[in-house]
């Protein structure tokens, strides 16, 4: 199964539509995972045209996406659980929010995003993964967004593009 993995995609203020670069990995994929910021509810309907869309919404995200789709979630994929939260909120890290949002859960994988700065590691035995942007890259050197395989294992890499 693959996961095309997109956060803070803050359209139409930050682009007005999906960049070009991420299209063919959305045509392939199985299930697309939004982690908030989307800004807009026709960012849903974009992604819907290519596959399954689930997510949670985000700190910037209006009454409109906020009642399609809540601040956290537990996705089963496979036989892997993950856990999709935005991360916002006050004091600590953007990560240490996103981890204590599933304390006394067992998930195998928390994506969050808020940050727009790409992580990819194993903490505690849960991988996490913070897609970045696709469309607001802010101090990044480049655009990204991220991809999950499930099979055996669950895998995940970043795809960085643009400049």
């Amino acid at each position: 199964m693959k996961i095309v993995v997109l956060s803070d995609t803050h359209i139409p203020k930050k682009a007005k539509a999906l960049p070009d670069a991420i299209i063919p990995d959305l045509e392939s994929a199985d299930l697309i995972l939004h982690a908030g910021d989307w800004q807009v509810p026709e960012v849903y309907s974009m992604l819907s045209a290519f596959s399954k869309v689930d997510g949670v919404h985000g700190n910037v995200d209006g009454q409109d996406v906020i009642s399609l789709f809540p601040d956290k979630k537990i996705i089963q994929a496979g036989k892997f659980t993950i856990g999709l939260v935005h991360g916002h909120g006050t004091g600590k890290t953007t990560e240490k929010r996103a981890i204590e949002a599933f304390i006394g859960e067992k998930v195998d994988c928390i994506i969050f995003g808020h940050s727009h700065i790409p992580v990819h590691k194993v903490t505690e035995g849960i991988l996490l993964f913070n897609p970045g942007s696709a469309t607001d890259k802010r101090r990044q050197k480049q655009f990204s967004y991220g991809i999950l395989e499930v099979g055996e294992k669950l895998s995940a890499k970043h795809v960085y593009f643009g400049g």
